[in-house]
């Protein structure tokens, strides 16, 4: 186990860029792949635990642009006054995001989102038979409640983001689903290869060239019309064009991000938002502190030291940037996916950097290569 210390070029900066924040750890839903241990308990986030966490953010926010992201469970599945309460503590100036499965939404919901500004990312997996792995808890499709989530958003013209799980990337895929989204209306896509982490303990593995040929033919149908900014290619794009222009070594910030996320009891998991809840021998709860005792300033400035599991994932983060070729590209990967994957955090290459990180950019590259104009003579 790493003993603290971090004498690496990088380590983790004491101010985060958002916080992700669990107003319930509920889900109205029952996902195959879902990652979180607890979404059939209603455990809901005390205010108190917001007045905290807002007051740590004060002057982060006034310096520049800041989120909070609410993620579950559902956050929705916590009521439109609970949510509000805890979006009451916070400051005009933060900026606040939820990650929702869309089947709650209606008029109301969206009123609430018009009138605090909120952004809202929508978790479907595209068209109807995509979705398998989404039901509810007895067992049914939630397709069709998404969709009428997503309706209202349109009906009130509220701009959302979309969030697709691929379970098994493969040439033919790819195409079919940028086509959906074009025609949902969302302005972002994120795509995430399914991971085996948490509670979901799925295989993950799948052929190269399989994995690669998805992302190949993803970046070909967004260049034919891109109209949505697809978050996986364009990442990848600006790393290639910094590789050419001879500035890869500023793409990745010195620092990682600490991404604090504050649990529905006010506790604080580090890095990884997934580990949140669980617990194990070896590293305890993961937890770093709570903000009910502790100001979150205070937790992010000792949380190397005092939280050895982090230490660990550091050194395996040097692992990384002295074996790995692709590092400059991903730097260094998630903590949750090694300790998921392969029970520690001092590893290195996992089934999540391989799909969704060497073989993105090794798919992007395979599109540029094929579709070079010839050199004049």
């Amino acid at each position: 186990m790493g003993d603290g210390t971090w004498s690496g070029m990088r380590g983790i900066a004491t101010t985060p860029s958002y916080v992700v924040m669990q107003p319930t750890t509920l889900c109205n839903l029952n996902c195959s792949y879902c990652y979180l241990p607890f979404r059939g308990s209603d455990r809901r986030m005390p205010v108190s635990v917001a007045r905290a966490v807002a007051g740590a953010v004060r002057p982060w926010a006034r310096s520049g642009r800041f989120s909070v992201v609410w993620h579950g469970g559902e956050p929705l599945a916590s009521g439109r006054e609970h949510l509000l309460a805890l979006l009451a503590e916070f400051d005009d100036d933060v900026e606040h995001h939820v990650q929702t499965n869309a089947t709650l939404i209606d008029d109301a919901w969206c009123e609430m989102f018009r009138g605090r500004q909120i952004r809202v990312s929508v978790s479907v997996d595209g068209p109807a038979a995509r979705n398998a792995d989404r039901i509810g808890r007895g067992g049914r499709p939630a397709y069709d409640r998404i969709v009428r989530g997503i309706e209202a958003l349109r009906r009130h013209d509220i701009p959302f983001s979309a969030l697709c799980v691929v379970s098994r990337p493969a040439p033919g895929l790819a195409a079919e689903l940028y086509a959906y989204f074009l025609d949902l209306g969302c302005d972002v896509l994120g795509i995430n290869v399914e991971e085996q982490e948490g509670v979901n303990t799925r295989d993950n593995r799948h052929p190269a060239a399989d994995v690669s040929g998805f992302w190949s033919e993803m970046v070909a149908a967004w260049r034919r019309d891109p109209r949505i900014h697809l978050r996986e290619i364009e990442w990848t794009l600006r790393y290639a064009e910094a590789v050419l222009d001879g500035t890869a070594d500023r793409v990745l910030p010195r620092e990682l991000d600490p991404i604090p996320t504050v649990a529905y009891d006010g506790s604080v998991v580090l890095l990884s938002p997934e580990l949140a809840g669980f617990s194990d021998k070896r590293y305890g709860d993961f937890v770093s502190g709570n903000v009910l005792h502790t100001p979150l300033a205070d937790i992010l400035d000792g949380a190397v030291t005092r939280t050895p599991w982090i230490g660990e994932f550091l050194d395996g983060v040097e692992a990384c940037r002295a074996r790995c070729p692709y590092f400059g590209f991903c730097g260094g990967g998630h903590a949750a996916n090694r300790y998921f994957e392969r029970g520690r955090f001092d590893v290195t290459e996992t089934e999540h950097c391989r799909n969704s990180k060497i073989r993105l950019l090794e798919g992007v590259l395979d599109h540029v290569r094929d579709h070079q104009q010839p050199t004049a003579v």
